[in-house]
């Protein structure tokens, strides 16, 4: 049966968006989606399904999302052999310590990423960022909290992606 990641966008962050990650591996197995794992509390599963079209589980599981918590946000979902290209294909792979500051991005519309090409000249010293058709990946050597494109991804050039950190990344590729 194909393995899937789901990535939710900016749920469990201060006092909005709740999803209780045991309610929200409970709502996946509730739409027929086995093996299912979460792995820390901002919105991340790993399931199978008998279905094979990512869009199709995107829309089925953002609906399911709002309906059973309220919550309205992007989600975005990955099969397994999408999530390994995307670490196999980082083109700025970090060291280990700097794996909590190194953002990739994901979305389900490659029109997205790469509007994300834009915010070059906002980078800071030392940042690099690359935009490929799977994926955006953002080095932010000073630290997230002093990234201007990290800043831009949370808001509006963020629209429809959502990133988690290299270190996450790589435990949800592990769980494959």
């Amino acid at each position: 049966m194909p393995r899937f990641v789901v990535l939710l966008r900016g749920v469990n962050v201060g006092k909005g968006n709740r999803v209780p990650m045991a309610d929200f591996r409970d709502m996946l197995e509730a739409l027929g989606h086995t093996d299912v794992q979460t792995l820390l509390n901002s919105g991340n599963a790993v399931f199978s399904s008998t279905s094979r079209s990512a869009t199709k589980l995107s829309t089925e599981i953002a609906a399911a999302v709002q309906a059973r918590f309220g919550v309205t946000t992007p989600v975005i979902v990955k099969s397994a052999s999408e999530f390994r290209a995307i670490v196999d294909g980082n083109p700025i792979v970090p060291p280990e310590t700097e794996h909590s500051r190194f953002l990739v991005a994901f979305s389900m519309d490659a029109g997205r990423l790469k509007e994300l090409d834009a915010l070059q000249p906002l980078l800071n010293p030392g940042e690099r960022l690359a935009v490929t058709a799977h994926a955006a990946y953002l080095n932010c050597a000073g630290g997230l909290l002093e990234s201007r494109v990290g800043e831009a991804m949370l808001g509006k050039a963020g629209k429809g992606i959502t990133t988690r950190n290299w270190g996450t990344t790589l435990k949800l590729a592990a769980l494959f």
